[in-house]
């Protein structure tokens, strides 16, 4: 295990005061920036523990050499200050909700003499009226070709606008009347404005005023025997509906709000947000992040916020329903307040209509999530490509069918543990993972010697009978199945490929056994957890994979899921350890009694508190070593 020793400051000298704080790497690199309400506090949770971070924390604490950190007067400051370092340093362990592109809203240039309708992207503009945004820009294209029949208003850039001026002829949008071509002046600046109105109208929601009175002129133009214009009329009414019927209303009211949701697991969060503007939703935008540590979801809204809605371009809405408050809900309203320069509103949906809109959304974050699992995990075509990958990096002769992962968990040399997991074709075989408890190794490398000695001289003795081993996994195989009796066999199959956690030391002590053992036809390799280094037996130098790379992701994925399941069991046995520890020396006191004892009150704390009388109604506990379990817990 890396130690973090070598730059951890002493308790003492971090203050206490809330402040924004950076891990930075040996280069110089900040590759984590963090804010807290007491750094004492937050800092030494990252240096207290290291086995038991959530991986993706142990990976930054382990790649740092160093770390320091700014105190605040206000926690206002503290969010702009985070805010302003991720953006400065882009930190890779940050969670970054981006997606390499801004969102298009339907911009209306009303400080224009003749005002545009158009597709606008970034910072919002003064005299601009912005509706949106939408996912997509053909949505806003597909809208404005249904709507420009009823509002012919100006679309063209000023270059055209100016050249048709110039020679008197409108562009073909004024020829099928889907512009009431002022550059020409068919209309006057006022009658093209008041165009314009009415389509912001229609767009704010004023969607049955404008079709009541469209009705009304179609009937008086049929009255009046103007058929053609009440055609047209009928036309027109009938593109408004169909537009209308596009962006169904789920709020009446006129709700301009952003309803975010999230789904999460050990190492992935989905997000997902519905805006909503004017009653009606507009858009939706999605996105999966790597979660760093363990973080509540509170923190979550959090990070969302300010990441998303910091940017200059981005669209506050008055309204932000989230899932649940981060502890600073009220400094985040104000600092988006300010942002959008007016009152923002953060708050959890409790009933009606906008409750079950964010149900609706988190549903669809959920699903998000495990598609995107599912096609990481289990498509073909990803699965071979990272296979695939891994054989070309590595110079295997075939692709690795079966790997196998061991992970080593402990704290100072306590409660040593290890896992294997295996995954099979790229899928994870969990009926094959297996859990080892170290009887004689203290510190990693030996650790690592001692589980790859057990797991493949069982492989040995499982064939040593037959005089012959089986061949590596194939297709074709049915591993871990005795062909005789059709029950399962432990460490049937040898490994194509074993990975390690770990860089250099622990590639070499497996190296060791597989050479003591004979085994020449398993390929080895290590993941360290700097820089995601990959190690091979006996080479001064790591091989580097892409950070985008298919065969990468198996790995972290191989080096994560071992080290959920080594540091799950791990804290078993320590766990274990810990609450069995304090009633093993009381006399009189043997493993059933211990057993009744913590069944009745369900944990030593609870026993501790517990008076002699209590103590007494367990069965087969007396008076006499009711008191001696009482003072003993009390000592």
């Amino acid at each position: 295990m890396p130690d973090t020793a070598t730059y951890s400051p002493a308790p003492g000298s971090i203050p206490t005061e809330p402040g924004v704080y950076r891990f930075q790497d040996a280069h110089g690199r900040v590759i984590y920036v963090g804010k807290a309400k007491s750094l004492r506090s937050r800092l030494s949770s990252y240096f207290a523990d290291p086995s038991g971070l959530h991986p993706r924390t142990f990976q930054m604490v382990t790649t740092a050499a160093k770390v320091d950190w700014v105190v605040v007067g206000t926690e206002v400051e503290a969010l702009q200050l985070e805010y302003n370092w991720i953006k400065e340093y882009d930190p890779k362990f940050n969670v970054r909700y981006r997606d390499d592109k801004s969102y298009p809203s339907l911009a209306v240039t009303l400080y224009e003499e003749f005002p545009r309708l158009q597709v606008m992207r970034g910072p919002k503009k003064k005299g601009v009226r912005y509706f949106g945004p939408y996912s997509h820009a053909w949505a806003i294209r597909e809208t404005l070709d249904q709507l420009l029949r009823v509002f012919p208003a100006r679309t063209c850039s000023a270059g055209v606008f100016k050249r048709a001026q110039h020679i008197g002829r409108p562009c073909l949008l004024g020829y099928i009347d889907k512009c009431s071509a002022p550059c020409v002046g068919r209309v006057s600046a006022d009658e093209h404005r008041a165009i314009v109105n009415d389509f912001c109208d229609f767009m704010a929601g004023k969607t049955d005023t404008m079709l009541r009175r469209l009705e009304r002129e179609m009937t008086q133009a049929s009255n009046d025997l103007e058929f053609e214009r009440a055609a047209r009329l009928r036309d027109d009414i009938t593109a408004l509906r169909r537009t209308v019927e596009k962006q169904a209303v789920v709020f009446g009211d006129g709700t301009d709000a952003d309803v975010v949701a999230f789904a999460d697991d050990e190492l992935l969060t989905a997000v997902q947000v519905f805006h909503v503007r004017d009653g009606r939703v507009r858009g939706q935008r999605g996105w999966i992040v790597e979660k760093v540590e363990d973080v509540s979801l509170g923190d979550l809204v959090e990070q969302f916020c300010l990441q998303v809605y910091a940017e200059p371009e981005a669209s506050i809405p008055r309204e932000v329903l989230v899932p649940a408050l981060p502890d600073d809900h009220v400094v985040l309203a104000e600092l988006l307040s300010t942002q959008r320069g007016s009152k923002v509103i953060v708050r959890v949906p409790q009933r009606g209509d906008k409750k079950a809109l964010a149900e609706t959304v988190a549903r669809n974050a959920e699903q998000a999530l495990n598609q995107h699992k599912l096609k990481r995990a289990t498509d073909l075509t990803s699965r071979s490509k990272a296979l695939n990958e891994l054989a070309e990096a590595l110079n295997l002769p075939d692709a690795p069918l079966r790997i196998e992962c061991f992970d080593i968990s402990h704290v100072s040399g306590t409660d040593v543990v290890a896992s294997m997991v295996v995954f099979e074709d790229g899928i994870a075989r969990k009926s094959e993972y297996r859990r080892f408890n170290i009887r004689h190794a203290r510190d990693d490398t030996a650790a690592m010697d001692e589980v790859l000695r057990r797991r493949f001289s069982r492989y040995l003795d499982a064939h040593a009978q037959t005089g012959d081993l089986p061949e590596a996994l194939t297709h074709e195989d049915k591993p871990g199945i005795d062909p005789t009796t059709g029950r399962p066999q432990k460490f049937a199959y040898p490994p194509n490929l074993v990975v390690v956690d770990g860089g250099q030391p622990q590639v070499n002590a497996a190296a060791r056994v597989l050479a003591d053992l004979g085994i020449e036809d398993v390929s080895l390799v290590g993941l360290a957890k700097r820089l995601e280094e990959v190690w091979l037996p006996d080479d001064d130098f790591p091989v580097i994979l892409p950070r985008t790379s298919e065969a990468l992701y198996m790995l972290q994925r191989l080096r994560d899921e071992a080290h959920r399941f080594a540091i799950t069991f791990h804290r078993q046995k320590r766990s274990k350890r810990m609450t069995t520890s304090a009633l093993e020396g009381i006399s009189g006191l043997g493993e059933t009694r211990r057993k009744a004892l913590l069944a009745h009150f369900g944990s030593v704390k609870k026993l501790k508190a517990a008076s002699v009388d209590e103590v007494t109604e367990v069965p087969g506990i007396g008076p006499k070593l009711a008191q001696t379990i009482v003072e003993a817990l009390r000592k």
